[in-house]
């Protein structure tokens, strides 16, 4: 027990701090700091033109009667942009419209002879017993005919009585233009 009562007195003789008197030196810094920074700048933007763009028509064709479909595009580089656009005729459409008034009119074998002009719908036709009228003829009759003139039967070879493969004039046009949009496209990467 002494040495802890010890080893206490000490701990508390220790821990005495004293007071430092008026005329003792007294620690002191003095620290000055002058800083001086000039700065100027000169900035120049200049823009020469505008960036580029090529913005593709809006071709509406929302009338739901009508049977074209709106196609355009654009393209754009640094130097050089193209944007065209059309209105592409689609021939099934057509014909199921053509063959849908015709039969809203009465005339029955004048629709089924539009729609016999597809060589699925007219090959279904033969298939079922039911060939596609010819000449007027419906029935036995039609089949004799067909049979006597596979000429004039649509079909991949021929093709004569089938409007969707043929190509027409609308058809060429939009082949050229793409042929002559591909070439710029191509001189622009050399």
């Amino acid at each position: 027990m002494n040495k802890v009562l010890l080893i206490l007195s000490f701990l508390c003789i220790a821990n005495v701090a004293f007071a430092q008197e008026a005329g003792d030196e007294v620690i002191y810094t003095d620290n000055n700091n002058t800083s001086t920074v000039n700065s100027t700048s000169d900035s120049t933007t200049t823009v020469r033109s505008p960036p580029p763009s090529a913005i593709s028509p809006s071709i509406n064709s929302s009338n739901s009667d009508l049977c074209t479909v709106g196609v355009s595009g654009a393209v754009q580089t640094q130097i050089l942009g193209v944007s065209a656009g059309k209105t592409v005729r689609d021939m099934n459409c057509e014909k199921l419209k053509n063959a849908k008034v015709l039969y809203d009119m009465g005339m029955k074998v004048a629709a089924v002879s539009v729609m016999c002009q597809d060589e699925r719908v007219f090959n279904a036709m033969m298939d079922a017993g039911t060939p596609c009228p010819f000449d007027g003829k419906i029935g036995a009759e039609a089949k004799a005919a067909w049979t006597a003139n596979k000429e004039l039967q649509p079909d991949k070879d021929t093709g004569s009585l089938n409007p969707l493969k043929d190509l027409d004039e609308d058809e060429k046009s939009t082949l050229l233009g793409s042929g002559f949009v591909g070439g710029l496209l191509l001189l622009l990467l050399l």
